[in-house]
C-alpha cells in the first residue's frame, strides 16, 4: 500500500487508524535504516541501525474504544496512549530469514531523542527528519561503532550479571560447543535438565522417581532421534509423542501416547494429549470424555498445592471445562469447577469461564452478575473476543468499557 495515504487516509498518523493495525515500511536499498515517532511539534524518539536490520514497522492499537482500552490496560494509569515503532531482519513479521547452522547475523542499533520540526509535505518531512538524524548521529559513526564492536563480540565476559535456565547449557553440552562470548556454564543445569542429560549420557530417559507433572519436552530433531532409539518406557513414549506431534507426525504421536497408556502409572498427561488429538481431528465428544478422565486422574494423583501441581490443575481444568461446555455436558463441567482450588476459581480467566458455565446452565442473570464484578482476564490474548461474545449472548446493552478489547469492526 502507498505511503503515507491509503484509501484516502494518512496512515502515518496513529490516531487515523480506528482499529489495530501493522504498517510495514519498505526502505529502499542504499537508504539509511531508521524510523521515528514524532509529535505535532516534531519531538520524539528515533531508532536507527546498520543495514542488516532492514525492516521497519508502525503498530497502532486503534483509536476506537477497544484499542484505547488495550492501551489503558497495558500502561500506567493516566497515560495518554501510545504507538509502537519496531525494526526487524525481514521486511515484515510474516516473512522469515533463514539462519544456517553455525552461522551468525549481527547488527548494531541506536535509539535517542529527535527534534525535527514538521515540514508540510511527506517527502520533505521524511528528508528533514533524516537530515536531523544525520546531524545528531552520522550514519558513518554507526558503521564505525559496529566495526569497532565486532572484534570484541566473542570476548568472554568478566562478570555474569544474570543467568537464565539450564537449557542452553544442555545444548552446549550436547554439541560440545565453545561459546566464550555467550557462555552457558554447566552450573546452570538443574532438575529440569537432569533426565535429558541422562538421555544424552546413557541413551535412556529415566522414569520419574516420584509422582509429579511431566517436565518440558525437547522437540528438536536430534533429541527426537534420541527418544526414538531410547528404551520405550511410558515417560519416554510421552515425550516422544510430543516431539512427533511437533514434527507434524500426528498419527505416530497418537500411537506413542496409546502405547504409554498401557504401562504408565500416571494417566492424565497421556489422556490430555489424546484429547487434544481428538479435538484436532474433530472428535469433540471423545475429546471431552478423555479430558474428563484426565482431570479425574489428576485430582487423584495431585500431591500438594504447590506451584507445579496448581499450574497443572489450573491448565487442565481450563481445557476440560472448555471441552465439556463445547459438547453441552454442563453437569460434568460443574463437577470440574467444584474441584478447582478456590484461588484458581478467583482468577479472571476462570471468572469468565464461570459466567459461560452459568449461561450454559440456564442462569443468565447470574452470569451477567459475574461479568459485573469487574474481574480482569490477565492472560487475554490479542484479538481474543471471548468477553465481547459472551456479553452479546447475555444482553443487547453496550459492552462495558472495562471489558471492551475489540480490535476489529463488529461482524454482522
Amino acid at each position: 500500500m502507498p505511503v503515507p495515504s491509503y484509501d484516502g487516509v494518512d496512515r502515518t498518523y496513529p490516531l487515523n487508524s480506528p482499529y489495530a493495525a501493522d504498517y510495514f515500511y519498505e526502505v529502499p536499498d542504499g537508504r539509511r535504516r531508521w524510523i521515528a515517532a514524532l509529535d505535532s511539534d516534531g519531538h520524539g524518539l528515533v531508532q536507527t541501525s546498520t543495514d542488516t536490520l532492514r525492516g521497519r514497522k508502525l503498530f497502532v492499537w486503534g483509536s476506537r474504544p477497544g484499542g484505547r482500552r488495550w492501551q489503558e490496560w497495558l500502561t500506567a494509569s493516566g497515560t495518554g496512549g501510545y504507538c509502537e515503532i519496531q525494526a526487524g531482519l525481514a521486511r515484515t513479521q510474516l516473512e522469515h530469514v533463514r539462519l544456517e547452522a553455525e552461522s551468525e547475523v549481527s547488527w548494531l542499533e541506536a535509539y535517542g531523542p529527535l527534534d525535527a520540526p514538521p515540514d508540510g509535505a511527506w517527502a520533505q518531512a521524511v528528508q528533514g527528519a533524516e537530515d536531523r538524524l544525520e546531524a545528531a548521529l552520522p550514519r558513518a559513526r554507526v558503521e564505525q561503532a559496529y566495526a569497532a564492536w565486532k572484534p570484541c563480540a566473542d570476548t568472554e565476559p568478566g562478570e555474569i550479571l544474570a543467568a537464565a535456565s539450564g537449557w542452553g547449557a544442555l545444548e552446549v553440552l550436547r554439541a560440545d560447543w565453545k561459546l566464550p562470548g555467550t557462555p552457558f556454564p554447566e552450573s546452570t543445569l538443574g532438575e529440569a535438565q537432569a533426565p535429558w542429560r541422562e538421555l544424552l549420557r546413557t541413551g535412556a530417559l529415566p522414569e520419574p522417581r516420584r509422582v509429579r507433572p511431566p517436565g518440558e519436552t525437547l522437540v528438536a530433531p536430534h533429541w527426537r532421534d534420541m527418544l526414538e532409539t531410547a528404551p520405550a518406557g511410558p515417560h519416554t513414549e510421552y515425550h516422544l509423542g510430543v516431539a512427533q506431534w511437533h514434527a507434524g507426525d500426528r498419527a505416530q504421536a497418537v500411537r506413542s501416547w496409546e502405547r504409554a497408556l498401557q504401562l504408565s502409572p500416571s494417566l492424565w498427561p497421556l489422556l490430555r494429549c489424546l484429547a487434544v488429538a481428538d479435538q484436532e481431528s474433530g472428535h469433540h465428544e471423545r475429546a471431552a470424555e478423555r479430558y474428563a478422565d484426565a482431570f479425574d486422574d489428576l485430582c487423584r494423583e495431585r500431591r500438594d498445592d504447590g506451584d507445579a501441581w496448581t499450574a497443572a490443575l489450573a491448565a487442565l481444568g481450563h481445557e476440560t471445562l472448555r471441552a465439556l461446555l463445547r459438547v453441552r455436558r454442563t453437569a460434568d463441567a460443574r463437577a470440574v469447577w467444584d474441584r478447582l482450588l478456590p484461588a484458581v476459581r478467583e482468577r479472571g480467566r476462570f471468572r469468565l469461564l464461570l459466567a459461560e458455565l452459568l449461561l450454559a446452565e440456564g442462569r443468565p442473570d447470574e452470569a451477567r452478575a459475574v461479568l459485573g464484578t469487574g474481574f480482569e482476564v490477565a492472560d487475554l490474548r490479542e484479538g481474543e473476543e471471548a468477553l465481547g461474545r459472551l456479553w452479546a449472548r447475555l444482553t443487547d446493552e453496550p459492552l462495558p468499557a472495562r471489558h471492551d478489547f475489540r480490535m476489529r469492526p463488529d461482524r454482522s
